[in-house]
This record gives C-alpha cells, structure tokens and sequence, in this order.
C-alpha cells in the first residue's frame, strides 16, 4: 500500500487563501469579491496587495453573485468567497439566472462547509449544497481534500472558463496530497490501489478513506482509494475501472446521502456496471452543534465508518 503522510495539518481554507495570493500575481483579470468575511475566507493578502482587484460587498450575497456575473462581460475572473450555507442555499436563484444559466465564468468559492463547521451549529453546516449546484446545467463542482489540493484547485479554475463551484472547510485537517499533484478538472485521482473493494472519497473523507484502507489491509481486505475532488464532471472512466476489478463500492462524503457524490456514482452504476455499493454520508438530516470530531463521530463519517462500510458491501457481492 502506498503511505501518504500527514506533512502538518492545516485548513483547505488557507489553500484557498494561498491559491489566491498567487493568483493575484500572476492573472491580472482575476478580481475577488467577499461578503464581510475576509479573515475567514483568507483574503487578505489578495486585499492587501490588490486593493483594486478586491471587492468588499458586505452581507449582501446576491448582490455580490450580480456584480461577479456583470464582470465576466468585461473579461475579468472573478472570485466570489463566504460561507457555504450562503454561497449557495442563500443565493440559488441568482445563481441559476445570473451565473448557469447566463454561462458565466464566475467562480463561487465556498468555505465552513459541511459537519466540520462545528460549534456553529445546523443553520450554517450546509449538507446539500453539492446537490445544489451539480443540479445546475454547465457548472463544475469541485470539493477538495487538504490545503494543497484547495490550493491547486483554486489555480486550476482561474485556467478554467465557466461556472464552477469551489468548496472546502474550516477545520485543520491533514495535508497529505504532494504539493506538485496536478490537478485537473474531472480527473480522479489513485491514491491506492487494491483488490477487493473500490473506496471512492471527496473532501475531508479521503484521508479517512486512507486511514481505513491500512485497518482494512491488516484484516486481509485490499482496498482501492480513489480520491474524487470533483464531483462534476465526474470521472466515469476511473470509476468503472475500478468497480469492474473490485466488484463493489463504498463511496464516503461529508455530504448529505441525498444529492452528492453517492448519487453521482450510483447513476454511473445502474446505467453502465452495477455492483453493490454503501455509502458513509449524513443519512438525511440536519447537523447540530459540537466539534468537528464529535460531529464527525456521531454521524458516522470518519475511518472506522467506512470500515465498517466495506465490510458490510463485501458480503453483498
């Protein structure tokens, strides 16, 4: 089994941060917009060495998702940034009119997504928004693993021309992907190859996914890791690859089961290769408020989750 090793944890958020301060460097048509988040959205370097380039819209979300749209017309990139909860459910039908349905290449950057926002509670842990926005006809859907990857993704869609949605997370998390990991839009990436079950992870769940490999592999099952960073398009071709050699799937999300990665994968199935498949997702349901690890725990997201996941999908084949 090939080891990725934690290289020090840090927060996606901060990839995407970093990813913008080079951005800014290097691509003067990129322009980034935030809703009275700065700090929290890391930009503050962009800000700092950009002031003309940066856009303080205030908590105003669908103002700021119009104006990015009206920026595209004059060949500018723009990068809009806020909570998750408000770069999508708050703002959907500007979205849909102003961004998807217009064509536009604006980029809708979403941080504190998911269970990991914590302490915050449900009314800001957002568990559909990647249903949300792969609904949407012509927009990527990206949700990344660690700060590197939040970092490549964030440089990659600057390259990228249309709608796309970025998501990541507050938390400190491990970062293990190699910093020269090219990352290309729709391209899974293979983490770990095996035998006997494909383990399919995006986010924050495919260190969990590693992790859970290593117990599988001492109990003798051999799993395959692939790391899905984006959601749409999706990588059928590695998908059923895999599938075709392991006979099963876990797929394994911080997501709710209704609407994200699970789904996407299951579709794949049914219409080309189907074998028996579990899902490690938030069972429909809102969140609560705790730590990240507690949530994690409870809501049975973590490594012994998808453990347990193969085990169970093992007996179905």
């Amino acid at each position: 089994m090939k080891k990725y090793t934690n290289t020090g944890s840090k927060d996606t958020r901060s990839g995407f941060g970093a990813g913008m301060t080079e951005l800014g460097q290097k691509n003067e048509n990129v322009v980034a917009l935030c809703a009275d988040l700065i700090g929290s959205l890391k930009f503050d370097d962009f800000k700092k060495n950009h002031p003309e380039r940066f856009f303080q819209i205030g908590i105003a979300e669908a103002n700021m998702i119009g104006i990015a749209a009206g920026l595209t017309i004059g060949g500018k990139i723009p990068f809009t940034g806020t909570f998750a909860n408000f770069s999508t459910g708050r703002v959907y039908d500007q979205i849909r009119q102003s961004v998807a349905y217009s064509d536009k290449n604006v980029k809708i950057c979403a941080s504190h997504a998911g269970l990991t926002l914590g302490e915050d509670g449900a009314t800001h842990q957002i568990l559909e928004d990647i249903g949300l926005m792969k609904m949407l006809p012509g927009m990527t859907v990206i949700n990344t693993c660690d700060y590197n990857q939040t970092k490549a993704a964030t440089l990659a869609l600057a390259d990228h021309h249309g709608p796309a949605y970025l998501r990541f997370g507050r938390p400190v998390v491990p970062n293990f992907m190699p910093a020269d990991e090219p990352f290309v839009i729709g391209k899974a990436i293979m983490l770990n190859e095996g035998t006997d079950v494909t383990i399919i992870a995006t986010g924050h769940l495919v260190w969990e996914a590693l992790v859970a490999a290593e117990a599988l592999e001492a109990k003798g099952i051999s799993a395959e890791v692939i790391n899905i960073h984006t959601i749409k398009p999706l990588d059928e071709e590695a998908i059923l690859k895999s599938v075709k050699k392991t006979g099963c799937v876990v797929t394994a999300e911080e997501h709710n089961i209704i609407g994200g990665l699970g789904e996407s994968v299951s579709r794949t199935l049914v219409q080309n290769h189907l074998v028996p498949q579990e899902f490690v997702a938030v069972n429909d349901s809102f969140g609560e408020s705790g730590t990240p690890d507690q949530l994690m725990e409870k809501y049975k997201l973590n490594n012994q989750a998808i453990v347990e996941a193969v085990e169970r999908v093992i007996k179905r084949k």
